[in-house]
């Protein structure tokens, strides 16, 4: 028997606005069957909802992901995803690894500045 979720069912499941779903529709992410007005997503649109909002919660764009979805349906499948993804996983962990050094050279910075402005202070007399 195949199950079928309203969009009611997945909003309320992921925490997501019906608009959202219909975003990643509209994007061609997901393929949910249409009776009249009504949204029916079968099981692996539910999975495939869930791998997106994952994608995005780590910092994918919808095309990166988008990418990822279209290698799993051409060959070679899976193990093309599976390579892809863990392309982009590395170039995610790049970009956060200089993000976070950028912002502690900030700190560093901002450090540096507060220092500066409090030995300054005390020569001048004024106490913080």
């Amino acid at each position: 028997m195949n199950k079928y979720y309203s969009i009611t069912e997945l909003t309320r499941e992921f925490g997501v606005s019906t608009r959202t779903l219909r975003f990643y529709e509209d994007e061609g992410l997901i393929h949910p069957e249409r009776r009249g007005r009504t949204r029916l997503f079968r099981q692996a649109d539910r999975r495939l909802i869930g791998e997106i909002l994952r994608g995005r919660r780590i910092g994918f764009t919808i095309a990166e992901i988008r990418e990822i979805i279209q290698v799993y349906k051409e060959p070679p499948g899976e193990l093309g995803q599976l390579k892809l993804l863990m392309k982009r996983v590395d170039e995610k962990r790049d970009d956060l690894r200089q993000k976070r050094k950028d912002i502690d050279d900030t700190l560093a910075e901002l450090d540096a500045i507060e220092e500066t402005c409090l030995g300054r202070l005390a020569e001048i007399g004024v106490t913080t």
